[in-house]
């Protein structure tokens, strides 16, 4: 980011490093927006996210969660959350939260274990170990999966309670799955050699194609970052909320339309992410 500040000669995009790693950092890192030293938001892309499909342990944050899971979800639920007040009050705004077709059983050529929340929801935070007889990709998998399925039923809870506040009504949040993305550098890190190969050798060069015989939604990084873009300024879909498969309005999976889940996910995601009526501007309990 501050390579290409340089490169097109600017100081007024201000750069704020966070550590989505670590709770504390994250309610650190919005205290310049929130006191004002920023103007205020038109829109917040949450477009950090991690995976592991070559580790054989599961892996936890200092604050002692699943990696996965705190980086694609909770971090991001509290970055948002902590932040809704300090949106411009007028006009449309935007949350733009990242979703895949993996947060779908049987969606995604990847899986090996279909993704669910479960009645326990202290599981997907702080999951047992693997067996040694599991499949190392698939429980990788599956964890960035679940933490994908997560998101969309979060912003199908955050919208609710955005409608009904007559403060913030105007913010609209939105989960897109952007496309399965030929060049990600996803399939370079933290995934078996093979992948790897088969991403460098094949999947890129042969993306076109393959968008063609194969998957609709495959297509390069750059592509999917316009539609983004165009989400998050309300250039596209202005006002509107919900799941998105790149730019089209499209229906999420049966389970994450499940509204008790939601809810119950929604609680428990104020209670990790550590928001109180004291730290957002959100009716909460409403």
């Amino acid at each position: 980011m501050h390579a290409l500040q340089a490169r097109i000669h600017t100081q007024l995009v201000p750069i704020q490093v966070l550590s989505v790693l670590s709770l504390l950092t994250v309610q650190q890192g919005y205290a310049k927006v929130k006191d004002g030293k920023l103007p205020p938001l038109a829109s917040i892309v949450c477009n950090a996210y991690y995976w592991n499909l070559a580790g054989s342990e599961v892996e936890r944050t200092p604050d002692g969660y699943e990696k996965a899971f705190q980086v694609n979800h909770i971090a991001h639920a509290a970055l948002v959350l902590r932040l809704l007040g300090s949106f411009c009050s007028e006009g449309n705004a935007r949350v733009v939260l990242f979703s895949s077709d993996a947060h779908w059983p049987g969606k995604n050529s990847l899986e090996k274990y279909p993704p669910s929340i479960p009645e326990d929801l202290e599981l997907p935070m702080k999951p047992p170990p693997d067996q040694t007889s599991d499949n190392v990709l698939g429980r990788g998998f599956q964890r960035y999966a679940v933490s994908k399925l997560a998101v969309v039923m979060w912003m199908c809870a955050l919208n609710r309670y955005l409608e009904r506040d007559p403060n913030l009504y105007n913010i609209t949040a939105i989960a897109i799955n952007p496309g399965n993305l030929s060049d990600s550098r996803a399939l370079r890190v933290n995934t078996p050699p093979l992948l790897t190969l088969l991403s460098k050798f094949v999947i890129k060069p042969l993306q076109p194609l393959l968008r063609l015989v194969a998957d609709p939604t495959m297509r390069t990084a750059a592509e999917a970052g316009v539609d983004v873009i165009d989400l998050a300024t309300n250039a596209a879909h202005p006002g509107e909320r919900g799941y998105f498969t790149l730019l089209e309005r499209d229906t999420s999976s049966p389970e994450s339309l499940d509204e008790e889940t939601q809810q119950r996910l929604w609680t428990k995601t104020l209670e990790w992410a550590r928001i109180t009526r004291e730290n957002t501007a959100l009716a909460i309990d409403a």
